[in-house]
């Protein structure tokens, strides 16, 4: 076994214990696209698990010297994207996948930089500033994953598309994992719209709450379900099966989404999550939306307005 197919056991491994409906759909890529998929997960999930003292998610660690452990994963990134042994699987990865494409470091700091939010105590006070944090954990990995694909660095177009893919996952994260973020002292949830909702952000689980909660999860399903339409219109430059996945990832993670605004102030009292048979219901839609045209429609109809990624242009 060469050192590269080692490197994308330990990736495969890796993304079926951290992100079991992403395993799902990247299973539908040809066999390279979903290799690179793979080495770059592995990337993205050990510089979160480096920050939040996890392993694999769940529940955070020891944090106390979270900046150094930033300054860690600043380091390696830096190592392995120079084509440098780093000593640490996950990164390796990273080296290897940005070799075989043409991801750049400036994309791997575009990531890196939701990371030191974390790192620094950081909360949102307004949408932008929500918006600003999903574009960098989640919307700039869109754009590096568009990239493994095989979609050019200079195709801002489709970028931007693969880019609010990204954002539509996070937005759905937030609302679920509510009630994990806030065990752990933080939040995701704008300060503007608790307190239009007259919620304590401290105290945002008590049931007195849960109404003004519930009211604010629609309101994330709609920008994450408007997110998810620009997404739906990238994904037809795309190959017939890199399409199948992206489409099938869509609708599993758009349904995470769609059930929390459903079960309203029940959603936090148990994880939503997506059952293997729903997971293969979706997977069988997309198939079939794969041969549909994607109609040309306004990318932003919830919100009227479109999200500026803010550092887009450095990036590419």
């Amino acid at each position: 076994m060469t050192s590269r197919d080692r490197l994308v056991t330990s990736a495969q491994a890796m993304i079926a214990d951290g992100s079991k409906s992403f395993a799902a759909a990247s299973r539908l890529f040809d066999r390279t696209t979903r290799e690179r998929v793979w080495l770059l997960y592995a990337w993205c999930r050990r510089c979160d698990d480096l920050i939040d003292g996890q392993d694999l998610g769940g529940a955070l660690g020891d944090v106390e010297d979270v900046r150094s452990r930033l300054e860690q994963v600043r380091a390696l990134t830096r190592l392995a994207l120079a084509g440098a042994q780093t000593g640490d699987v996950a990164f390796d990865c990273l080296g290897i996948v940005a070799a075989e494409t043409r991801l750049t470091q400036a994309m791997a700091d575009a990531v890196i930089g939701g990371f030191a939010l974390d790192a620094s105590g950081w909360r949102p006070q307004t949408e932008a500033d929500m918006m600003r944090y999903c574009w960098h954990v989640a919307g700039a990995v869109g754009v590096m994953m568009a990239v493994v694909m095989g979609v050019s660095p200079d195709d801002t177009e489709t970028l931007e598309r693969a880019c609010d893919l990204g954002l539509a996952f996070q937005l759905a994260n937030i609302m679920r994992d509510v009630a994990e973020d806030h065990a752990a002292g933080r939040c995701y949830v704008p300060a503007d719209w608790l307190a239009e909702g007259g919620i304590p952000a401290d105290d945002l689980l008590n049931p007195a709450y849960r109404d003004a909660l519930a009211a604010i999860a629609q309101r994330m399903n709609a920008l994450a379900a408007a997110h998810e339409a620009s997404a739906r219109i990238g994904a037809a430059r795309l190959s017939l099966r890199q399409r199948w996945a992206i489409l099938s990832a869509a609708g599993i993670y758009g349904d995470i989404a769609r059930q929390v605004a459903r079960r309203g102030g029940a959603a936090w009292d148990s994880r939503t999550v997506v059952s293997n048979a729903r997971k293969a219901g979706w997977i069988a839609r997309a198939l079939v939306q794969t041969t549909l045209p994607i109609p040309h429609h306004s990318r932003r109809t919830a919100m009227g307005r479109r999200f500026s990624m803010p550092d887009f242009a450095e990036m590419v």
